[in-house]
């Protein structure tokens, strides 16, 4: 670890930790219907949308409707999704007359998006047109997301009601999300994404000369030996297309609305999605921007900031010890290599370590620092190969999201997702003392218990579950390119990602297969839904109940030992999860990296 990394790591986790409070206050009052200074500009917009689609913003719901059209708005989403692949290639702002998508890749992008995974496997500047970018796959970003935000605000309403049946309109929720929330902060970004560089046009792609020519040899059209294999022919290249698109607006949206993805194949290591250190920096700040304030936002709704700073303090502490490691396993560099006076820095300003798979004007700490950022939100965009990582640098990456995505997470859901942990912790200590366990007022019974099961049991079972399948069948082997403990891995990170949302992947395994493409769909649309809707059901209960006073028993939740216990239960679950599985291939990698046999 140099001085430098210490100093990049300090101002990315310092700005951050600013923001929260600003950014969550101003989420509450949003979610609170309170004046916020966009009213006179944006409230006739929100009423105008209500009477178009027929809503009556004062008609609260049961949790059940809400959960049903949350469910029906997101088929929808996905069904519109899929049309516009199968059809792109008579619709407009296709400029590059690229063909429609295949039905198996098309059903894998329609899930992926709506459920803000984002996993593609596929290359975008290559396979879809402007309007799929725009029509299809950028208003899932903003949706899915407001989904997201829309159920832990439900959840928030449980714990603050009383023996009522209501916990709020998905409409309403959905709206002011994304009308007050996502399209501001992500018309700011890409404002100053483009002042960086990043490019927005609806051009086609731009085709330039060469400074130098190139030239290679590759297998001739016409040209054949005599068993009937091509002859290796001589070309010169002289000129090279360039992809551009309108970028600028995508990358500002996946980043905010933790959707991840990118406009090109090579996602934020491209040029011309993330050209400078400011357009890197902001980019990886956005990425936990509103999952971090939602804490705070979650602290004002329940009426009490210190529960947020609590839960934000514990996803910090996990965070931050992550990056740590993460930076000094790149850092360290492979040893192997180190035996043969191999210089694995990529110039002089490197203190050296592992640069393969990072871009130069990036280095290990901010590739490194991405990594993580990106996988403990379910946010998957990066600016670094993950494949091409130490055994233990990626190690990191894939057991964040084994976690269960609640570092920071998901915009709404990691934070739902963590207070599902919250209230399993203050169960486990219930049990300690003989006492029912309360959580902000609200006594935590075998019904919550249940709900709260489900939702951190589910992802480790896909997970599991569909990498098991991926490696008996010869279909799921078909695509490992790399044999051994890094094509395992290679394999368990891909459902990692899947089962969790998040959409990053080690490059290695080919995933654009039927196989691959149907099996990762399910896996997103389980991990998403089955998560939740019991999370809506955890919020009509709690909301039924009544408020129980605060008593010698009652175990506070905004302390330091309620904080190392949530970390704890955090951690807990995680290793008696996953370790078997790391154990066969990022560990194993790592041993064999080391020489140890």
């Amino acid at each position: 670890m140099t001085t430098n990394s210490y100093f990049q790591i300090i101002c990315y986790i310092s700005i951050l930790l600013l923001l929260v409070k600003p950014l969550g206050w101003y989420m509450a009052k949003v979610y609170e219907d309170e004046s916020v200074g966009l009213n006179r500009l944006l409230a006739p917009v929100e009423t105008m949308l209500y009477r178009l689609s027929g809503v009556n913003p004062k008609q609260e719901m049961p949790w059940t409707d809400y959960a049903i059209a949350m469910l029906v708005f997101n088929v929808l989403g996905i069904l519109s999704v899929y049309a516009l692949q199968s059809l792109q290639a008579s619709l407009p702002f296709n400029p590059q007359n690229l063909p429609n998508v295949s039905p198996d890749s098309a059903f894998n992008t329609a899930v992926s998006f709506a459920t803000n995974t984002n996993w593609q496997g596929y290359s975008g500047e290559t396979t879809m047109s402007y309007l799929t970018q725009m029509l299809g796959l950028t208003v899932q970003n903003f949706l899915s997301a407001a989904t997201g935000m829309a159920a832990l605000v439900t959840l928030s309403r449980g714990f603050v009601r009383r023996k009522a049946d209501m916990i709020g309109n998905f409409w309403v929720d959905l709206t002011r999300s994304t009308l007050y929330i996502l399209m501001p902060l992500s018309l700011i970004l890409a404002l100053a994404l483009v002042g960086q560089g990043v490019v927005q046009t609806f051009s086609s792609y731009q085709t330039v000369p060469l400074l130098e020519a190139l030239s290679y040899e590759q297998p001739s059209a016409v040209l054949q030996d005599v068993s009937g294999k091509p002859v290796m022919a001589s070309a010169v290249t002289k000129e090279q297309v360039v992809a551009v698109g309108p970028a600028a607006s995508q990358v500002a949206i996946k980043q905010l609305g933790t959707n991840g993805g990118g406009f090109f194949n090579v996602n934020s290591a491209h040029p011309l999605e993330n050209p400078t250190p400011l357009s890197n920096f902001l980019e990886m700040l956005a990425i936990l921007l509103i999952p971090a304030a939602l804490c705070y936002t979650f602290g004002m709704m329940v009426g009490d900031t210190r529960q947020g700073w609590a839960i934000l303090a514990a996803m910090t502490l996990i965070f931050v010890t992550l990056i740590f490691v993460t930076v000094s396993a790149e850092q360290s560099g492979n040893p192997a290599l180190a035996t043969l006076s191999v210089d694995q820095s990529a110039n002089v300003s490197q203190s050296g370590g592992n640069m393969e798979g990072k871009e130069t004007r990036f280095g290990i700490t901010n590739s490194a620092l991405w990594a993580v950022a990106t996988t403990a939100a379910s946010n998957g965009s990066v600016n670094a190969m993950h494949d091409s990582f130490t055994p233990l640098g990626g190690m990191v990456s894939m057991w964040l999201m084994q976690l269960g995505e609640v570092v920071f997470g998901g915009v709404g859901s990691g934070l739902y997702g963590m207070i599902m942990f919250a209230i399993v912790a203050v169960f486990v200590s219930g049990l300690m003392i003989g006492r029912t366990p309360e959580y902000l007022g609200k006594k935590i019974e075998a019904y919550e218990m249940k709900m709260a099961a489900i939702v951190i049991l589910i992802p480790p079972l896909m997970v599991l579950g569909g990498t098991a399948l991926a490696v008996m069948m010869a279909a799921g082997k078909a695509s490992i390119f790399n044999p051994g403990a890094h094509g395992f891995s290679e394999v368990l990170y891909a459902f990692s990602s899947a089962g969790n949302n998040n959409g990053s992947a080690f490059g290695g395994l080919s995933a654009n297969t039927p196989f691959y493409n149907g099996l990762l769909g399910l896996i997103m649309l389980f991990s998403r839904y089955w998560l939740a809707v019991p999370v809506l059901a955890i919020a009509g209960s709690l909301a039924a109940k009544k408020i129980v006073p605060v008593g010698p028993g009652t175990l506070p939740t905004h302390t330091p030992l309620f904080i190392a216990l949530l970390i704890g239960i955090v951690l807990l679950v995680g290793e008696l999860t996953f370790v078997p599985a790391l154990a066969l291939g990022p560990v194993v990698e790592h041993l064999q990296m080391l020489g140890i046999k």
